[in-house]
């Protein structure tokens, strides 16, 4: 649908903070307690996934090269291997996105109470969550200018904290802090697998860039380069901040910690400040992640629902962003708020937070899959084929990271995703039937000039006509030229 409002399209700068500020959303903040009963060796597995993380974003940027339209995973997928992959792509990201923003939503309530001690009540704390979720939701609306002032805006505020955190925490370094290397002991491989299965997730979004890619520009080079640059430069806040954090926050004290990086700037500087400090970065944190990923939730049905694939008020544009999209993934996520918050029992939203873990994959299982599918099967032409070996090595990485996430997300996380995963399935019949069902059928009068045997087996009245003794010189029949 054509947009007659002008959208300002993501520079380099924007499409990198979109990629840094949605992989580091509010879950940082507890990292260093979290991996910290698994001793130092956590560092060298958020080393190794690091690895892993930039194979993919070069994946996608590989795969933007090839093809520089909004959608990312999905118009990989649906390129490679038809429209039931490429739905099952668009399904499980929206399914991802939505969730995972009441879950940031719910999150930054927390570090609310924290920098506005004393309100408890359920009635403020949900009130404050569906503000966390429609602030960003409003910014989408306004188009992509607002969206990416506020994603600059909220990377920097969120970077530049982090990152004195982490830079001044090495002037505090005490080796002593730190602890065993691996508390289980043995060969380490435990540990380290332990430590990588909690900190898999920590990369999601490296795909944001390629997700928007229609609204990037000169997509072609600046897509790849957005996804490098931004998964970068979230390895580094979360390489030396975490630790900055062993090193400054006694092992014994962190692994019981509930605010690790606060403890940090406590011990660092003295005082009781460091909570503030860092539950202010934490809400901008939270509140920048939320802003690009409500645009998330919207790019992947607009891509799915300009193929027929998703139904076409997805397809709605304003100003560069699908406000259709916008609207029905925060009306989503605010109905999962409300029911974390009014249920009594956080059954239902725990089951949807397990099923993102899972749904987070599927799109990028499928988008590496289809660049090794480019790549194997003759089409490496379009993937730079000077480039072959080292694409084919980055899409194996990028697979077996992908593969990786799958196995750590756990059997009730890939249990849950798949369920929802197949019920999906139903909503790809209904739009299939659909299409079917609007799509025009065979003119029988064409049918009957192309084939008079034809129109005689449709109609018993119908008499054979004598073929001509010789087709016209100056090209085919009215009916060959309609087939054509």
């Amino acid at each position: 649908m054509h947009d007659p409002h002008p959208a300002r399209r993501f520079g380099l700068p924007t499409a990198t903070a979109l990629v840094m500020g949605n992989i580091i959303g509010g879950g940082i903040f507890l990292l260093p307690a979290s991996v910290a009963p698994y001793g130092t060796v956590s560092l060298l597995a958020f080393a190794v996934l690091t690895v892993g993380a930039v194979a993919l974003a070069l994946v996608f940027g590989r795969l933007a090269e090839r093809d520089p339209r909004t959608g990312g995973p999905y118009v990989y997928a649906r390129a490679a291997f038809g429209d039931f992959a490429g739905f099952l792509s668009a399904w499980s990201y929206w399914t991802m996105t939505w969730v995972s923003n009441a879950a940031l939503a719910v999150a930054a309530v927390g570090y609310v109470h924290v920098l506005a001690p004393g309100h408890g009540s359920k009635g403020v704390d949900l009130a404050v969550a569906l503000l966390a979720l429609w602030l960003p939701a409003l910014a989408n609306l306004a188009g992509t200018r607002w969206v990416g002032a506020v994603q600059i805006v909220s990377t920097v505020l969120k970077f530049v904290p982090l990152l004195f955190v982490a830079v001044a925490g090495l002037f505090f370094f005490d080796p002593h802090n730190l602890g065993p290397f691996n508390t289980g002991g043995g060969s380490g491989i435990g540990g380290l697998s332990a430590a990588a299965a909690i900190l898999l997730y920590s990369y999601v979004g490296v795909e944001s860039a390629s997700m928007s890619a229609g609204e990037v520009r000169d997509p072609e080079r600046n897509v790849g380069r957005a996804s490098v640059l931004g998964t970068v430069g979230a390895a580094v806040v979360y390489l030396i901040g975490t630790l900055s954090v062993f090193g400054t926050v006694a092992h014994r004290d962190l692994v019981h910690s509930t605010a690790p990086f606060s403890d940090a700037v406590d011990a660092m500087f003295g005082g009781s400040w460091g909570g503030t400090l860092i539950a202010l970065a934490a809400v901008v944190s939270i509140v920048g992640a939320l802003n690009g990923w409500i645009l998330m939730s919207a790019q992947a049905p607009y891509a799915a629902a300009r193929d027929g694939l998703f139904p076409a008020a997805f397809a709605t544009k304003r100003r560069g962003v699908p406000t259709f999209g916008v609207l029905v993934g925060t009306a989503l996520a605010s109905l999962l708020t409300v029911i974390n918050y009014t249920s009594g029992s956080a059954g239902v939203f725990e089951t949807l937070v397990l099923i993102t873990t899972f749904s987070a994959t599927v799109p990028y299982l499928l988008a590496t899959g289809a660049q090794v599918h480019f790549l194997l099967s003759g089409r490496r032409d379009e993937v730079r084929p000077r480039r072959f070996a080292r694409d084919l090595v980055l899409a194996l990485v990028g697979f077996g990271f992908s593969f990786w996430l799958v196995a750590g997300a756990g059997y009730a996380a890939v249990y849950q995703g798949t369920l929802f995963l197949f019920a999906g399935v139903l909503v790809y019949v209904l739009m299939a039937a659909r299409r079917a069902a609007t799509r025009p059928g065979p003119d029988p009068r064409a049918a009957s000039q192309a084939d008079p045997r034809a129109a005689s087996q449709a109609d018993p009245r119908a008499v054979p006509q004598a073929a001509p003794q010789a087709a016209p010189a100056d090209g085919a029949s009215p009916a060959a030229e309609t087939v054509g």
